[in-house]
């Protein structure tokens, strides 16, 4: 397989070596050794430091769409009411979820290169919907765009909402998340974004009334949440864990606690920076739109007039740089630079903007 040595997807990202070492470890049974209960829950102890939350991690085994699946299972059954709030392609797509689950859905839809601004069409829709639960997500990755949660999350606590699930997956340890002060019930990452591990591994906070809901709806399968309640306390998981897997996604997650989740928002947030005014120096246009607020994780970018995407990313990839096209509405007209974990990196950044300054047409 080919490599390039100027890797700035928005995940996967580039591994550290910490990481990579712990895939060439041969550990014992996860279901017979004491030590892998004690990595678990010193893994979930530093997932909670990320999240903002004390209430229980889950730690699952499988990329982060699992948790984006595992917590609407869990938590809807057919006919119940969901109000998704739609900003992007992900935001769209998890309102389609819960309506293949059988939901009755209601979207509220905002362009994609903008982020919620005003909460009076949101609000209107949760007094006139009355829906169980509320969805968001937190980056919007395809877009480049950052969704501020706490007035959404104010919003779900006045109305007595009993739920508000927000994908977190693309901001978890690369921007502020306050699970617990914003009122989420459910909130979900992913391993291999700003935790810079392997895409195998997701987890998800879980409320007290969300823990309620999910007893009542009972939801069998291999993404159940209810036989996690208390596999910490008895030591017996629902299925065998992979223990390489949580060590991954502890050395991720010490890694950023190590250098201070303040820090490490800090650093997001001046290579974000950095990237964006030098590429509009360079003569690229953001996609997202002024008074947008941009995701410090990643940048999206109008592919330039003169070149079609597919031409242009090969050009990238004959110089060394390989980048993240974008999806639904947005394919073959947007391009993305993943400046998060590893990457939250300004020299590599640096490197893909002299590479992109020499292919634009």
């Amino acid at each position: 397989m080919h490599t390039y040595p100027i890797p700035m997807v928005p995940g996967p990202v580039k591994l550290p070596q910490a990481i990579l070492d712990v895939y060439q470890t041969n550990y014992g049974s996860a279901d017979l050794e004491v030590e892998f209960l004690e990595l678990y829950n010193r893994t979930e102890a530093n997932l909670k430091a990320i999240l903002g939350t004390e209430k229980q991690v889950i730690i699952q085994t499988g990329e982060g769409m699992l948790a984006l699946w595992s917590a609407l299972k869990n938590c809807i059954i057919p006919q119940d009411r969901v109000l998704s709030i739609a900003t992007g392609v992900f935001g769209h797509g998890i309102g389609d979820m819960a309506s293949l689950i059988g939901a009755e859905v209601k979207k509220v839809s905002i362009p994609y290169n903008e982020t919620i601004s005003g909460i009076t069409e949101i609000e209107d829709a949760i007094v006139t919907f009355k829906p169980k639960m509320i969805t968001a997500v937190h980056c919007e990755t395809p877009s480049g765009t950052l969704n501020p949660i706490a007035e959404l999350g104010q919003l779900k606590n006045t109305h007595n909402v009993p739920l508000l699930y927000v994908d977190a997956v693309a901001s978890a340890g690369g921007a502020p998340v306050l699970s617990d002060e914003w009122h989420i019930d459910l909130c979900l990452g992913g391993s291999q974004k700003c935790l810079s591990s392997l895409p195998d591994m997701s987890f998800l906070s879980v409320s007290d009334t969300a823990w309620e809901i999910i007893h009542q709806v009972d939801y069998v399968g291999y993404d159940a949440l209810r036989p996690f309640k208390q596999a910490q306390y008895e030591n017996y998981f629902p299925y065998t864990p992979s223990w390489h897997g949580v060590a991954g996604l502890n050395v991720g997650a010490e890694l950023i606690l190590d250098e201070g989740l303040d820090n490490s928002f800090l650093r997001h947030e001046e290579v974000a920076g950095y990237c964006r005014e030098k590429l509009i120096e360079m003569g690229f246009s953001l996609f997202p739109a002024p008074d947008a607020i941009p995701s410090p994780t990643v940048t999206a970018v109008n592919v330039p007039d003169g070149i079609e995407w597919p031409e242009f990313d090969t050009k990238l990839r004959q110089h060394g740089l390989v980048v993240g096209g974008s999806y639904g509405p947005l394919a073959g007209k947007v391009f993305r630079l993943g400046h998060m974990g590893t990457q939250a990196d300004k020299e590599l950044v640096r490197q893909a903007l002299h590479v992109l300054d020499e292919v634009k047409p």
